[in-house]
């Protein structure tokens, strides 16, 4: 099971006119007097955070829905999904779109905020178990159970080509980038983003040494579990790659970062206090690897940093 850029071209068709085409802003490092040094070349950001819900999230659940859909897969029963949070409400948000029930299992760490949000989107939630891979069996369970289509939050080629479709319109709008940064939870943006640039630019996945997912797989020749915790857990907080993700990784040549609480909590702050951009923690990772030196481009590299999600309490940032 694999997703290559002719998934991602379908998904563009599939969801023009249904996702936003999120803002790219360049960026001067050189003129941050904090700025990482090491930065010589071009730098943007993708500001996935101005996404419908939030989060790049909502590209993957259209899509999966969509398929589902013209597949005869999506009927009144609705959709059910696990998640850590982003996944689910882009879930809920993509069902009230098409007009069909949405059930979501969260864990108990996942925030105050995405739960509210939740229930704002007309969604049923049910929060179960600490970590998301308790969320996921039961949510499995339920869609089983009811006849539900069953949306993953990031282990699904409708889902992934879907999280593809942010690079290429990412290529588009920087005229070409030579590396990615993104942060790696489950790996499902990863690997999308990955398929859509296969062959044009390398993809540095950056995560918290607190949920090595993608660090863990890589070394250990395939998936594997890892044990979950920190800041970004309850965004990043999978337990183990998806297949999907660890294949095109391998695939494509992919390599991953690690950083640490502090460096999340650095990037963030650092967001906040130059652009005036709100972030998650778990979405302050792909900018943490670069401004804690977890990933040095050389000179004149042409680099972008994903800004994947702000599904986040922002009073901290003041």
């Amino acid at each position: 099971m694999t997703v290559t850029r002719d998934d991602v071209d379908a998904a563009m068709a599939r969801l023009a006119g249904q996702v936003r085409r999120t803002p790219v802003l360049a960026v001067d490092a050189s003129t941050v007097a904090d700025g990482p040094s090491w930065v010589t070349g071009p730098l943007w950001f993708k500001l996935e955070l101005t996404q419908h819900t939030g989060t790049f999230k909502a590209r993957g659940a259209m899509n999966r829905l969509r398929s589902a859909a013209e597949a005869g897969e999506l009927t009144d029963v609705g959709v059910v999904a696990a998640s850590g949070g982003n996944a689910g409400l882009a879930v809920a948000w993509a069902a009230a779109r098409l007009g069909v029930p949405a059930e979501i299992y969260l864990p108990t760490t996942s925030s105050a905020a995405k739960v509210r949000r939740l229930s704002t989107l007309g969604a049923h939630v049910v929060q179960v178990g600490r970590e998301y891979a308790e969320a996921y069996e039961a949510a499995t369970e339920r869609a089983a159970a009811t006849g539900a289509a069953f949306c993953h939050a990031y282990d699904q080629p409708a889902m992934v080509a879907g999280a593809g479709t942010l690079g290429v319109e990412l290529w588009e709008q920087t005229g070409g980038v030579d590396t990615v940064l993104v942060a790696v939870g489950g790996g499902g943006l990863l690997a999308g983003v990955a398929a859509a640039l296969a062959g044009r630019a390398r993809l540095v996945g950056v995560e918290p040494v607190g949920a090595p997912s993608l660090h863990a797989a890589l070394a250990a020749g395939g998936p594997t579990d890892v044990a979950v915790s920190g800041l970004a857990a309850d965004s990043l907080g999978a337990r183990r790659l998806g297949q999907i993700a660890y294949d095109v990784a391998v695939r494509c040549a992919v390599t991953s970062v690690l950083v640490t609480d502090d460096d999340l909590v650095a990037a963030r702050r650092w967001l906040w206090d130059r652009y005036r951009l709100v972030v998650e923690h778990g979405a302050a990772a792909a900018l943490a690897g670069l401004l804690a030196g977890a990933y040095r481009p050389e000179p004149g590299e042409r680099v972008a940093v994903v800004l994947c999600g702000a599904n986040t309490d922002p009073t901290d940032l003041g």
